[in-house]
């Protein structure tokens, strides 16, 4: 019927249902549902057993994993995570993603770049997405502290870890997950020679978080600090387009 709604996937009409959750979290979930089922009817303590029946749904909202229609362009970076822009800043590269490989291949160079953070609180959605298509070339794990990973420092001394993309012009993209006050492991779904398109799922960080991502030199974002980001679907820059943009308050 002309004029019909549909979904994403064109299958009738578009309505909202609460997202799956990530076979990563379901265990998290369900231990947390089991303990509150326990406490509110065996030990009949309802003071308590409530409380945690919330907590239960709770944990099944963090590990949600919603469908996201990426936006198609060779030359675009996406978000990589939902979450607020916290900072964007001129930088060097983090020293694990600097110089070449052990096969030649290019790195992001000691040049200082755009990058953009992305803080994710409790209550986004902490799958990421690859910010572009092409080949993982490099996966580099670095141990850490839990700062807040809302500061500038926890891209230095927090527990992170390096992502490294060939793009199929050959073009390195690079962007770190950092772990933060509450998470306490960097969950990855890729390894080194995997091939991922734009906004592909790669990984999640437990419980809050943050990630930053590398603009190629000479690209500007296209998006500015306190905006909200969605993975897969925001867009984040497009390289080799220089334009700054102005906020405009409304």
């Amino acid at each position: 019927m002309a004029g019909e709604l549909k979904d994403n996937r064109g299958r009738g009409i578009g309505e909202w249902s609460f997202p799956p959750v990530h076979p990563e979290g379901r265990r998290f979930g369900l231990l947390a549902l089991a303990i509150a089922l326990v406490v509110l009817f065996l030990v009949d303590w309802e003071f308590l057993g409530w409380p945690l029946l919330a907590l239960t749904g709770g944990v099944f909202a963090f590990f949600r994993d919603p469908e996201r229609v990426v936006p198609q362009g060779e030359r675009l970076i996406v978000a990589p995570a939902d979450g607020m822009v916290s900072l964007i800043t001129k930088v060097a590269p983090p020293p694990e993603l600097q110089g070449p490989d052990d096969q030649g291949r290019p790195g992001l160079g000691s040049e200082p770049v755009t990058r953009i953070s992305i803080f994710m609180s409790v209550f986004d959605v902490h799958i990421n997405r690859a910010p572009v298509g092409g080949t993982i070339r490099r996966i580099a794990y670095v141990p850490g502290r839990f700062l807040n990973a809302d500061l500038d420092k926890a891209s230095e001394e927090n527990e992170r870890q390096h992502i490294l993309i060939e793009k199929a012009d050959g073009a390195p993209v690079g962007f770190t997950q950092i772990a933060g006050l509450v998470a306490r492991r960097i969950v990855p779904f890729v390894k080194p020679g995997d091939i991922v398109a734009a906004g592909q799922r790669v990984g999640l960080i437990r419980f809050g978080s943050r990630v930053d991502v590398y603009l190629p030199i000479g690209t500007d974002p296209k998006v500015l600090p306190g905006q909200r980001m969605i993975a897969g679907e925001t867009v984040l820059a497009e390289i080799g387009a220089i334009a700054l943009i102005e906020g405009v308050a409304q």
